[in-house]
């Protein structure tokens, strides 16, 4: 859409990136200085930790998720990592729809993807791992949202959802199911084909009041 050229849409992806760069580099640096004489050496043939593998890998999952919702969502107005006003932690991924405004957590994980009830409590599991706390950030952003809408006045629907992406080499897919959509917290869990279908839905907001609404939220949630 040409009147997109003028609104800072921001790059997915970005800031992980640049906070994998910097891990990267301190630890580099750091071999150098404690094996000045194989510390080359050392960083050609050792692994990086996983720490910092996990924020390119994060990086990533926006990047992909960012080109595929270009592809398959043209009309849709979509801003990517927004920093939180007050807070360290970003959004991923701001898309203003037709039926509303999604705050989009992009998650790439390996391993099943899971939502189980012990003590009839839902939690999110991964790879046999609890990860409910990842509900906890997702639903920060939903308020912090929420509270930016209430300021720009417009009656808009905030809906949180993840969205997860299939990492690179893992053949079996995410492990989200095809023919239904789990969901924790009230937040759905998305595969980036089922997001797309989603955001592409009919609703009550036209393009003009759109971009009105992206233009505001661009402005409270910066560039990260």
């Amino acid at each position: 859409m040409a009147e997109e050229q003028d609104l800072e849409l921001g790059t997915a992806g970005a800031s992980g990136r640049r906070e994998h760069e910097r891990r990267r580099a301190k630890r580099e640096a750091k071999t150098r200085e404690q094996h000045p004489h194989i510390g080359k050496l050392l960083l050609t043939f050792g692994d990086q930790p996983q720490h910092e593998k996990s924020w390119a890998t994060g990086a990533a999952g926006e990047e992909a998720l960012a080109t595929h919702l270009a592809r398959r969502c043209p009309d849709i107005l979509v801003l990517h990592d927004r920093r939180m006003p007050g807070s360290r932690a970003n959004i991923d991924h701001l898309a203003v729809a037709p039926s509303g405004v999604y705050v989009i957590d992009a998650k790439c994980y390996r391993g099943k993807i899971e939502i189980r009830k012990p003590l009839g409590d839902t939690k999110l599991f991964i790879a046999g791992r609890d990860k409910t706390k990842l509900v906890e950030g997702l639903a920060r952003q939903v308020e912090a949202v929420q509270a930016a809408i209430a300021l720009i006045e417009k009656p808009l629907p905030v809906q949180g959802c993840f969205c997860f992406l299939n990492p690179a080499g893992q053949a079996g897919g995410s492990g989200i199911p095809l023919l239904r959509t789990l969901s924790v917290s009230e937040f759905p869990l998305f595969s980036p084909r089922r997001l797309s279908k989603r955001l592409n839905q009919p609703g009550d907001l036209g393009p003009e009041e759109a971009r009105e609404v992206a233009e505001a939220l661009a402005e409270l949630f910066p560039v990260a």
